[in-house]
């Protein structure tokens, strides 16, 4: 296995870990710190990890289907948490899990024509945001301002989400078409 693969299932293996410091009600006063270093640590090995195998040519089909499943179970976790913490609506969740699942299944349906779908643009700016906005959400410091910048980072994020859908399923229409 490569280093950024490597890096792509270290991802993977802090997401427990990650719940249990932000849920857990073991450390009420510096719980939510330690799932927020640990929640930026995993979302810089996405980082990392893509840069590392394009730039020494490593990409591979395994990195090419788990580094976006270990974005969705990464950010699928904190979602979920968020919700249990009253920090975000179930609503905006189900959005965001509901493309998550779509995208899932339209990958599949390709991998069965030998299609292997990467991540575009609009995807990666939807995992950025949505990454930024977890973190703002989970400091959840008491200022106005903080406030202001989780809405904005909710609602762009929501945006990119349904973009990033919509330009998933017309790129790649193709991959829908009945093979005969």
């Amino acid at each position: 296995m490569n280093l950024p693969n490597k890096l792509t299932m270290a991802r993977v293996i802090l997401i427990p870990f990650f719940v249990f410091f932000l849920l857990a009600p073991y450390f009420p006063e510096y719980g939510k710190y330690i799932a927020t270093v640990i929640f930026i640590v995993a979302s810089l090995t996405d980082l990392l990890d893509g840069k590392i195998a394009r730039r020494y040519n490593l990409v591979t089909n395994f990195g090419k289907f788990m580094d976006p499943l270990a974005d969705k179970l990464l950010v699928c976790s904190a979602l979920i948490c968020l919700v249990e913490m009253e920090q975000l609506s179930a609503w905006i969740v189900i959005i965001i899990i509901a493309r998550e699942f779509i995208i899932s299944g339209f990958r599949l349906i390709a991998a069965e024509q030998k299609i292997v779908i990467a991540a575009s643009y609009w995807g990666k700016f939807k995992t950025t945001f949505q990454m930024l906005m977890i973190i703002v959400l989970i400091l959840d410091f008491d200022h106005e301002a903080f406030r202001v910048l989780g809405l904005i980072l909710t609602y762009t994020a929501l945006a990119l989400t349904v973009i990033s859908l919509a330009d998933y399923l017309l790129k790649n229409k193709d991959v829908m078409k009945e093979q005969h």
